[in-house]
């Protein structure tokens, strides 16, 4: 109801607005300005009566995209708006001996609107398609010689609602993984963002992505259904055995709390995954102990955990597992990336929230995601694609 008054006051008002504002002074801007609040009011009534009528399940995919869509929506059009009608009614009081309203003021909160709308508008229809390849090289002390040049290949955080009504994108994530040849492929959580109907038919998709030892996953703390309201513990758990065998029809083997042991050459690799539960700040970690339990002799240990304060927590300096892989932070979306500097509000809740970090013989690599997730979007942050090349130091 809240939503709806806000929507309401801001269509009647903006109106008036662009009316004081133009129409005396130029009328082809009026008329401009009163059709492209025409085409944007139809657009986020449709997302919220869609929204206001939807009956189905809570997971499915088209209630995650209105979800999406109407956050942004509200974010892109409602809010600029309401801006304006305040900077321009407040100008107006200011004035009032004059009966008129301050047009800078007016003006200000029409620049607010246009840069608002443009960023976004680039940012959902260009940046969260704008999928980089990330070239990493690792130096491992004395890694072995059929180790030497082992390609690595990770995906993080696809939350496939993502890509509805982008499946042809999703297509070409996979088509370039291929590209890349991968000795391994690895995807650190997050297919989903509330629960399994998300997948659709997607692991159709997934599937055609290939590397020459394999792919393994692990479950993100979205994959165990921790964001849908709708479920019950039984549901939560049912969404888990789902998660599993979707995942795994997608032509990966999914590692909860255990390890799988690679022969390359002569040499062995042992790849440890955890599941990744709760919410940020109180989230949940698989048993890593008995995870890495039964490893014997191998030459290198490479686990996949999907939040990377989990290697703070538990593994630097307090395991002899060389290499980790997370994701989950997405960079929050937005930030600044350059070659020599980069930023995210993402960093204040994650010291490793993308990249490489390094301490001793240990190593992290924080992904930034595939998907965007509650807002449509990526500014300045885009979807990652990592190879990590492993040399002998």
């Amino acid at each position: 109801m809240g939503l709806f008054l806000i929507l309401l006051i801001t269509e009647i008002f903006t109106p008036v607005v662009l009316k004081q504002h133009f129409y005396n002074n130029s009328k082809p801007k009026y008329f401009i300005s009163i059709f492209i609040h025409v085409i944007l009011s139809l657009w986020v009534w449709i997302i919220f009566f869609e929204m206001a009528t939807y009956k189905s399940f809570y997971d499915n995919p088209k209630h995650v995209w209105l979800m999406m869509n109407m956050t942004s929506s509200v974010i892109t059009i409602v809010l600029p708006r309401l801006i304006l009608v305040l900077l321009h009614f407040t100008g107006k009081l200011i004035n009032l001996k004059k009966r008129s309203h301050l047009r800078g003021m007016t003006n200000t909160g029409l620049v607010i609107m246009i840069f608002i709308l443009s960023v976004i508008a680039v940012s959902s229809f260009y940046g969260r398609f704008n999928f980089r390849t990330e070239e990493v090289t690792i130096k491992v002390k004395g890694l072995g010689k059929d180790l030497e040049g082992l390609r690595i290949v990770q995906l993080s955080d696809m939350h496939l609602s993502a890509f509805y009504h982008h499946k042809k994108q999703l297509q070409n994530v996979m088509d370039r993984v291929n590209q890349l040849e991968p000795d391994l492929l690895i995807n650190t959580g997050d297919f989903i963002s509330f629960g399994w109907r998300e997948f659709e038919r997607d692991d159709t998709i997934l599937i055609k992505a290939k590397s020459k030892f394999g792919n393994y996953a692990i479950l993100g703390n979205h994959d165990v259904g921790t964001y849908d309201p709708d479920f019950t513990e039984a549901d939560r758990d049912n969404n888990i055995l789902i998660m599993n065998n979707l995942i795994k029809a997608s032509g990966y083997q999914v590692l909860n709390d255990e390890f799988k042991t690679l022969k390359i050459g002569k040499s062995r690799i042992a790849l440890i995954g955890v599941v990744t539960g709760g919410r940020h700040p109180h989230m949940t970690h698989g048993n890593l102990n008995k995870a890495i339990t039964g490893i014997d002799s191998v030459d290198l240990k490479i686990l996949l955990s999907h939040d990377p304060n989990h290697w703070e927590e538990e593994v630097v300096g307090k395991t002899d597992i060389e290499l980790t892989l997370s994701g989950h932070t997405h960079g929050m979306q937005m930030g600044i990336i350059t070659k020599r500097f980069r930023w995210s509000p993402a960093k204040y809740f994650y010291p490793h929230w993308n990249g490489l970090y390094i301490s001793g013989n240990q190593y992290h690599y924080v992904n930034r995601g595939l998907g965007v997730l509650a807002i449509p979007f990526r500014i300045w942050m885009p979807p990652e694609i990592t190879v990590i090349t492993l040399k002998k130091e």
